[in-house]
Formats: structure tokens, sequence, C-alpha cells
């Protein structure tokens, strides 16, 4: 690890104003420590930002309001979100492991980097972390990779569990930075990696989450996360689906549907939730609605099965959710 200087501002501002040209927020650091130990990221100067007012979980007639720095576990055991957003709560527990989330923050889980062994292996090229030097991942042990949203220069997948039902669920990220105040889609927060897979998001230099903002809707309590990994504890998704259903008796009046472990991002499947709008919740249409959902995939070498496998999750998260009624 690298030398670098230390500050741990009071206040969001003093955190603005301390963040320079090289410089990485701290929270719970269960990623970006890992890659500085690494030397993958070698900032040369570190902003803790764990005294910064960024917590709380509110719900109101906007939505829910969760803080950046809320801890995984407490998001995913707090009453409100277990009531309203099951999904949320779901993949949560499904990440990482406890000690993990005991540690992790929400807006870190957003933010974090690419499991890629070869974007984490500094002996070997990785366009996303060394743009221009190429993708090993590409001809190389590439099982867990992305099928959907690849280019001929990145094919990492997004590692956030997180990330899925935030999407599926149509959340808004809010940030800031000296300029001021924003907030974004978190969908359209991710970055495709086409020629740039370096730029993983929309952040602007030195600007920090401080919140996310679930919009209240008649689906989101009647959801449910599935993942398939290779193993029950501590593994990384090689499919997953948040599914979300309005149901008016057996007929499906509105759904919401995402990916992970296929895409570059967390990855949305609109194709698919109009194809399920107006027909009965059964086998039957689950089967139909499906067929499309790894349109305009390019799977490689090692990971040709996750089209497939991505349609049984999704037929099967679907399935399991209009049971559990």
């Amino acid at each position: 690890m690298r030398p670098y200087t230390y500050a741990q501002p009071r206040s969001v501002r003093q955190a603005l104003r301390d963040a320079g040209p090289d410089t990485a927020f701290l929270a719970g650091g269960t990623t970006l420590v890992d890659l500085m130990k690494l030397e993958v990221m070698t900032p040369e100067h570190v902003v803790d930002i764990n005294q910064l007012p960024l917590d709380g979980i509110t719900l109101n007639g906007k939505g829910l309001h969760v803080g950046a720095l809320e801890r995984m576990s407490d998001v995913a055991a707090h009453p409100v979100v277990r009531e309203h957003y099951p999904v949320i709560a779901q993949a949560l527990e499904l990440s990482a492991s406890g000690q993990l989330r005991n540690m992790a923050t929400i807006g870190g889980n957003l933010l974090q980097r690419t499991r890629c062994g070869y974007f984490r292996d500094v002996s070997t090229p990785c366009n996303k972390r060394e743009p221009g030097s190429g993708c090993s991942a590409l001809e190389g042990i590439n099982r867990g990779h992305a099928v959907l949203g690849t280019s001929d220069a990145c094919i990492a997948t997004h590692p956030s569990d997180l990330a899925v039902p935030l999407v599926a669920l149509g959340t808004t990220v809010h940030l800031a930075s000296p300029r001021g105040t924003r907030s974004v889609p978190l969908d359209a927060f991710y970055a495709l990696p086409g020629s740039t897979p370096d730029v993983e998001n929309v952040l602007r230099p030195n600007e920090l989450v401080t919140g996310i903002t679930v919009p209240r809707s008649p689906w989101a309590a009647r959801s449910l996360y599935v993942k398939v990994r290779d193993r029950q504890s501590y593994e990384f998704a090689l499919t997953s689906a948040a599914v979300a259903l309005q149901l008016r008796g057996s007929t499906i009046v509105q759904a919401r549907i995402a990916a992970g472990g296929v895409g570059t991002r967390p990855w949305r499947l609109p194709a698919v939730e109009h194809a399920l709008a107006g027909r009965p919740a059964t086998s039957a249409t689950f089967e139909a609605a499906v067929r499309r959902a790894a349109d305009g995939a390019r799977p490689r070498e090692h990971n040709a099965f996750k089209p497939a496998l991505l349609r049984r999750t999704l037929v099967r998260a679907l399935t399991e959710l209009v049971e559990s009624r």
C-alpha cells in the first residue's frame, strides 16, 4: 500500500472541500481498502466520511429514503424496509457475509468495483484498470463474466446485489459536489463499458453519494429477490432476479424486473415487464415472457450457460413470488 494523506471531516461541505484531484472517499472500506492493498486503487488522499450526517431510514409520501452511510445490515433489518420493500432486504441479506454487511454502507455498495479477477490482478492487462491495455477476460477465465452490455473492451460483471432491486423499483440516487446537488435515476447512473470501461458511472470529480430514494409503488410490497450462485454463503451471483408485481386477482397489472450477475450494470428487463402486463400469473405466462430476457447477449467460451440460466431464474422468482401470496 502506498503512502496517502488522510482527513476526517464533520460536514458534507468540509468533505467536499477536503477532496482534491486524486481523492477517494472512505466509508465502510470493504472495497477501497482491499483495492488499495492490491494497488489497484492508489489515491493520494483519503477522506473518511463516517462522521458525516448521511444516515437515516425514513418512509414518507415520496417513498423510502436511505442515507448513504446506513450499514447494509441495518437497512436489511429495518421493519419499514422488510414490510414495504422486501426485495431490498432480501438482496442485502444475500450479499457478502454478515461481518461485511455490518461494515459496508449503502452508498459504498452501489459504488463497489467489479470482482473480475483480472481487474484485481495488476500483473494482467485490464482496460478498466489501465485504459488501452486490453481485456484479459475476453479469452481468459470468464465463467462469471457478463453476457449483456459487454463490449470488445470489457466484459466485467457488475457486482452489486442491492443495485438490482433498486433499479427494478425506479430508485433515484442523490449526489453532492462543490458545484451543488443533483439527483439521478439509478438506471441512468451506471455506464456501459463501450470503449471506456474505466468510466463506470456518471459521478463527476469529487462528487459524493448522499443517499437514495425508492419511490412508493403498488408493486414494491409484493417483491422478491432470487440469487443463483455456486455456494450459499459469501459468493457473487451467476444470475439473480429482482421481481415485483402488482396483481388484480390472478392478473398481472404491472411488473418490474431486473437481473444481476449477467450484465455490465444492473440489467432492467422492460421487454419482460411488457410481456407480463395484463396476463394471468401462470407458469405459461412466465415462460413466454422471459424468452426475450437475454436479447442481445454475447456469451463467451465459459459463460454460454448464462442466458438459459437467467431465464430459469426469472421463472423461478416469478413463480415463488406468486405462490407466496
